[in-house]
């Protein structure tokens, strides 16, 4: 899931149990489609992507930079401590505002808010396809709430 600043969802996903999140970042990030208001095209880049270090990798970094999102994700240690190891030829350490970095929560806090809906919490729809659409009516109603 992508949500905005007050936790309200963007772009949902569905995987399978055993998928890596962070293998899908580039398809969260394609389902972003924010209408403007008056004519135009939807705006579907964000200003920023708050990410955990399991999204620090140079594929989700280097497709991030190509759409021109600036990133707040930490260096995982051992990729730091790979690039000090290469010397100068390793480059410089990604730049890291840790005060941005705690509005991460605002993401957990929506996934908290889906735990409301006591069938998408249990998991009571079996088939993706419903479960989906259970996903995106609470979402809506998200929306329509705030």
């Amino acid at each position: 899931m992508a949500c905005d600043g007050h936790g309200r969802p963007l772009s949902l996903w569905l995987t399978g149990g055993n998928v890596n999140d962070v293998t899908e970042l580039g398809a969260v990030m394609a389902g972003i489609r924010v209408p403007r208001i008056g004519p135009g095209r939807p705006r579907t880049r964000p200003d920023r992507l708050l990410g955990d270090k399991g999204y620090s990798s140079r594929g989700n970094r280097a497709m991030l930079a190509a759409r021109g999102i600036r990133v707040t994700i930490p260096e995982k240690d051992d990729q730091a401590g790979h690039r000090r190891r290469r010397g100068s030829v390793g480059g410089s350490p990604y730049a890291f505002d840790p005060d941005i970095y705690r509005r991460r929560n605002v993401v957990e806090r929506g996934f908290n808010r889906f735990k409301h809906w006591r069938g998408l919490a249990s998991r009571y729809d079996k088939t993706a396809t419903c479960f989906l659409g259970a996903l995106t009516l609470a979402s809506l109603l998200l929306w329509a709430g705030s």
